[in-house]
């Protein structure tokens, strides 16, 4: 190979490298903004309670603080990547959630606490909206698949790195733990820092002359928001339940429920991934289905027996689904709009907020029915499973109406 030769694969290989540097910050950007910012609260809900810095009802009150932060952050996401730069954007979000953690290290007052719980949330919920969108239009559309996987891999890796990094910083005090939290996300904002694709937009001209209609494009939507809404409700018995329904449901103790958890988290870990290469191979729409129909499964097994194998099943499949969903309804978002970033954002922004909606309504919902029916855990799993099933009715509903209108 002369010298030419090798300048030619140099510049087909440079392309592929800088999509794979970028996967890698958005990675790092999930897994700041969603796998820690929110989930690493759970475990330190405990210790906040036992050290005195807020009550009972004061700590739950600062969960749902992110939550909304999270549902704020999907709807200004849109606004916000119109006024700056969607590098220097995505830059300040995780330098956001860097801060709020430091920040949370000094228990002023709620009041204090609760706006940086709720910034943190802000932060999740504009990467979550901005940071894949940015990445996948420079990707290949065969390898978007196995790309927004990995950058969804991040909130998997954040479920895991609950259940095992927050009790070994534990053991060195309440502060230690925020600020090694601090420490750990602005490592990793170092490490995504220069990797994300200037301008941010995609290099694809706006086309959509090759697609649905638009008629056919806003009902697939409306059902896809549907879908990803129901899907964030089924998943709502195992995120809050699966643990107590081990520990005191089942009379196991809060060791084995924990058992449970880590195993909800290693599937978490996997689960963008793998069904990031299903799509790929499959494509998203069939992929989608597939997976509503094995999480509606997953879901309902608890209350079809207590034995070990089934529960462990169970945790491991919708702990890979919990994450895993989200490059499938991503990369549905683009089939649907192929061509389009600034419509593909805007989508991705409603299915977000969508889900973030679903889930809390989901978590107050599924808190009610379980009070009333005092205390029946199998009617959560049973409802969750129906909320899947629902939910894959109408996906398939919508694909026959528009295989109907002769759609592609």
């Amino acid at each position: 190979m002369d010298g030419s030769d090798a300048i030619v694969v140099a510049r087909q290989d440079a392309p592929a490298a800088s999509a794979w540097r970028a996967t890698l910050s958005a990675c790092c950007a999930s897994l700041v903004g969603i796998g820690l910012a929110r989930f690493a609260y759970t475990p330190l809900l405990p210790a906040i309670i036992e050290v005195g810095w807020f009550s009972s009802e004061a700590a739950a009150y600062l969960g749902a603080a992110n939550l909304a932060g999270y549902l704020a952050g999907a709807l200004l996401a849109r606004p916000l990547a119109a006024a700056f730069p969607g590098a220097a954007l995505l830059r300040g979000m995780m330098l956001l959630a860097v801060v709020a953690f430091f920040a949370c290290a000094l228990p002023i007052s709620l009041a204090w606490f609760f706006a940086w719980r709720l910034l943190s949330g802000v932060a999740g919920g504009a990467l979550m909206v901005l940071a894949a969108t940015t990445v996948l239009p420079h990707v290949p559309a065969r390898r978007r698949g196995i790309a927004s996987g990995a950058i969804f891999a991040g909130v998997g890796i954040g479920i895991a790195a609950s259940g095992t990094l927050v009790p070994l910083l534990l053991r060195h005090g309440l502060v230690a733990t925020w600020c090694g939290l601090g420490a750990v996300c602005l490592l990793l904002t170092a490490v995504g820092w220069s990797g994300w694709p200037m301008g941010g937009s995609a290099p694809a001209p706006r086309d959509l002359a090759h697609g649905p209609a638009p008629t056919t494009r806003r009902a697939k939507l409306r059902a896809l928001y549907a879908v990803y809404g129901l899907n964030a409700t089924g998943l709502v018995p195992h995120m809050l339940f699966l643990v107590d329904f081990v520990a005191r449901g089942l009379g196991q103790g809060l060791d084995a429920g924990a058992q449970y958890w880590v195993l909800f988290g290693l599937g978490a870990m996997v689960g963008p991934v793998l069904s990031g290469h299903l799509a790929d191979r499959t494509g998203f729409g069939p992929a989608l289905r597939l997976a509503l129909l094995v999480q509606g499964v997953a879901v309902l097994l608890p209350a079809l027996g207590d034995s070990t194998a089934l529960l462990a099943i169970s945790s491991v499949v919708v702990g890979a689904f919990t994450p895993g969903v989200v490059p499938l309804v991503l990369g549905r978002v683009h089939e649907i709009l192929p061509h389009d970033s600034q419509a593909q954002k805007a989508a991705w922004s409603r299915a977000t907020t969508a889900f973030a909606l679903m889930q809390a309504a989901g978590a107050y919902g599924l808190t009610f029915v379980f009070d009333l029916s005092g205390g029946d855990y199998l009617l959560l799993f049973r409802l969750g499973a129906a909320a899947l099933l629902l939910a894959l009715a109408i996906d398939l509903a919508a694909a026959v109406a528009g295989q109907s209108r002769g759609a592609a």
